[in-house]
């Protein structure tokens, strides 16, 4: 469908014995920000890691903007960007030179005039001549952010996009997110345990419990549906395993 960003259908990872996505089908379409959310080991970063190809499903189909990621990802490559924690840029290199190492890689035109303005846009120019290695957990996200913006890809696809940063920055990343997706019409997936995060972000929730999703839907619907005022009750309903506002009650109560 040419509206969505990504489609799955019947997505399976499995490690050994241990299914660690089951049977995944959903899509996002083209200008949401959709979040996947869900507890430690639900899945949410092996699914992004099969969405990007860094790994291989056991079965089922990915499409990225219209691409089977699984035989042709290289004809989206240079329109989709990623940033994780979990994945280190290298520590002995600069800021500054895995930004140039990455703007090459990307093909970014006039790259020195690219890093520098991303390096101001996300207050990081003073990073820039230190190795990586050097820098705290906060800096570190936020020259991954930096990277994963070079291409201002066309579908971006974010691990905790605010971990460790204080609350004061992780606040402006996420308004810097929303205007970078607005002014570029992008698409943004992200992980994320951060609740209030999710709320003020993203258009779309994906739930998620041990490798499956357990509900669907905006922010909104899902506090409607669950009778809640916050998405962290919702979570906690679901990880508890309760389907709707008459079960939570039920909950409360008992």
């Amino acid at each position: 469908m040419a509206d969505m960003a990504i489609k799955v259908e019947k997505l399976v990872k499995r490690f050994g014995e241990i299914v660690a996505v089951n049977e995944l089908s959903f899509d996002v379409r083209r200008g949401e920000i959709c979040a996947l959310l869900g507890g430690n080991g639900a899945g949410k970063t092996t699914t992004i890691s099969m969405l990007l190809g860094l790994l291989i499903p056991s079965t089922g189909k990915i499409e990225i903007l219209g691409a089977d990621m699984l035989r042709d990802r290289y004809r989206v490559l240079s329109i989709i960007n990623f940033s994780s924690p979990y994945v280190d840029l290298p520590k002995r290199l600069t800021s500054r030179e895995n930004l140039m190492v990455y703007s090459r890689l990307y093909g970014i035109r006039n790259p020195k005039e690219r890093v520098a303005g991303l390096a101001k846009d996300l207050d990081i120019d003073r990073l820039l001549d230190r190795p990586l290695g050097e820098l705290s957990s906060g800096q570190k996200t936020r020259v991954s952010l930096a990277k994963s913006l070079l291409n201002e890809p066309d579908l971006l696809l974010l691990d905790e996009p605010t971990a460790s940063l204080d609350p004061e920055t992780a606040d402006w990343v996420r308004t810097y997110l929303k205007n970078f997706q607005q002014d570029r019409g992008a698409t943004i997936l992200l992980a994320s345990h951060n609740m209030s995060e999710v709320e003020r972000l993203c258009d779309d929730v994906v739930m998620m419990k041990e490798g499956s999703i357990v509900d669907r839907a905006s922010p909104a619907d899902l506090l409607t549906k669950y009778g809640r005022a916050n998405l962290e009750d919702v979570f906690l309903d679901i990880a508890r395993g309760r389907q709707n506002a008459e079960d939570s009650e039920v909950g409360i109560t008992a």
